[in-house]
């Protein structure tokens, strides 16, 4: 396939894609995009998610569930990565019942959905949602600032551990990222993120700082780092940082080489990407089946290469 067949069968997707296609690829004008945009509510895997939000507010059974996907955390991050817009008539209604009902329960003090629970690694994508859905909350970002570890990231071990994760810092930078797009710049959030940067990109985005031998296999979730899966989760891949990265507006220096050359060489011969993998676990639906080739990591793959060819170019 040439790239712009490839971009043809993009936008043959659902519109989450397609949207994302016409802004990030394409360059479409803002009216075409946001009309795209707005069908995630009406339609597609959206529509489906939306649908499936229980009268209390949750869905799947709770603001998290252990070895579910379908919880409200997991699917509230599924319908941001979908971008759905929060300003619908849909997303309000949806974000209301989770504010009204929604909780973490007795062994959190039944604190709101938005104000978040105790690990960070589910703090820091609670932080996103609420920035993204109109409801960041100062107080979890405040919190988060003050777990970052001396090496720049976060660790849901901490304080017992005093060495960062990889799965952790990637989901906490996630909530820094959004609460300053949010909300504008902050000096201790753009500083606490550029540390956290920071230990991502002195690793290679997947080495070992003590020893600099590649990470081939996650400790806590033993996944590979260079198998690409979406939805992501909580587990971290090479694919994800870089992908954070250009979202945050870093500039790809040499430091990111090694990870965009597995980005380029995992590329089909057709030039599209597969879904390598899917986190298992319980989930409303799968959206794309593992082995083939997928929107998602296509649309994710050349974004990132885009992103790197204009920092080359500058």
């Amino acid at each position: 396939m040439t790239a712009d067949t490839v971009t043809r069968w993009l936008l043959a997707g659902d519109p989450a894609i397609r949207w994302q296609v016409m802004q990030d690829l394409m360059e479409e004008d803002a009216q075409t995009v946001h009309a795209m945009r707005a069908l995630v509510a009406t339609e597609g895997w959206g529509a489906r998610l939306l649908e499936a939000q229980a009268a209390d507010g949750d869905w799947g059974g709770g603001p998290w569930v252990y070895r579910s996907w379908a919880s409200t955390l997991e699917t509230l991050t599924l319908l941001r990565e979908l971008g759905l817009d929060p300003g619908s008539a849909e997303a309000r209604s949806a974000i209301a019942r989770v504010r009204a009902h929604s909780n973490w329960g007795p062994y959190h003090d039944h604190r709101p959905f938005f104000e978040g629970e105790t690990e960070p690694c589910i703090n820091g994508r609670v932080l996103a949602l609420g920035a993204y859905f109109g409801h960041p909350a100062k107080g979890l970002l405040d919190r988060l600032l003050g777990e970052q570890l001396p090496d720049g990231g976060w660790n849901c071990d901490a304080p017992g551990s005093q060495r960062s994760s990889f799965n952790t810092t990637i989901c906490v930078l996630e909530g820094l990222l959004a609460y300053e797009q949010a909300c504008g710049v902050d000096a201790a959030v753009t500083e606490a993120r550029r540390r956290g940067e920071s230990y991502l990109l002195a690793r290679r985005l997947h080495r070992s700082l003590s020893t600099n031998r590649p990470i081939e296999v996650d400790r806590k979730s033993g996944c590979s780092w260079r198998s690409f899966a979406f939805p992501t989760r909580w587990r971290y891949d090479v694919l994800w940082g870089l992908d954070y990265l250009r979202r945050a507006g870093t500039v790809a220096d040499d430091r990111v080489g090694e990870p965009l050359d597995m980005v380029t060489r995992s590329r089909q011969p057709d030039g599209r990407w597969l879904l390598d993998t899917c986190h298992e676990g319980a989930d409303h639906f799968q959206m794309e089946p593992v082995g083939e080739a997928s929107r998602w990591i296509t649309l994710r793959a050349r974004r990132v290469l885009d992103w790197a060819a204009r920092n080359e170019a500058r």
